[in-house]
């Protein structure tokens, strides 16, 4: 599986924890960055360049982290095909995989320590979609909703 991940300054140190965990489990990890900690690094760039990364089929997954997880995940659902949901518990990372297919994960680094953090992308990466009809029907409506919007 291949996983994109960034962040913003705020989410920094978290992102390279998740991202050396990611890689010592043999994950294909795309770093959108920052590659380095500036405090005036703004969570738009990378939240785009994450979901553009996982709405282009370049990444199955993506990971956003920021302070508060809102922001990025606000950005990555303007993405097509992007089904980003803000997690800060880990049976929370199960749902929005059997339920709603998520691609991308937000969280937020106020709100998780790593270990919390660790345990949310390991439910997230190992929860299948459960492909109940109710729970497809839904997702339908929703790539619907994104034929008719214009962006």
């Amino acid at each position: 599986m291949k996983i994109a991940i960034g962040s913003d300054h705020a989410g920094f140190e978290l992102k390279e924890f998740i991202r050396g965990m990611l890689e010592d489990e043999d994950m294909e990890v795309i770093d959108a960055g920052p590659f380095e900690f500036n405090e005036h690094d703004d969570y738009p760039i990378y939240a785009a360049g994450v979901a553009r990364l996982v709405s282009e089929g370049k990444a199955d997954r993506g990971i956003l982290i920021c302070d508060s997880g809102i922001g990025m995940d606000i950005v990555a659902n303007k993405f097509r095909n992007i089904r980003s949901a803000l997690v800060h518990d880990p049976e929370l990372a199960r749902l929005t995989r059997r339920h709603n297919d998520s691609n991308v994960l937000c969280m937020g680094a106020l709100f998780v320590d790593d270990n919390t953090a660790g345990m949310i992308v390991s439910n997230w990466l190992d929860e299948p979609f459960s492909g109940a009809d109710r729970h497809k029907r839904r997702l339908a409506e929703i790539a619907d909703l994104e034929r008719q919007l214009v962006r």
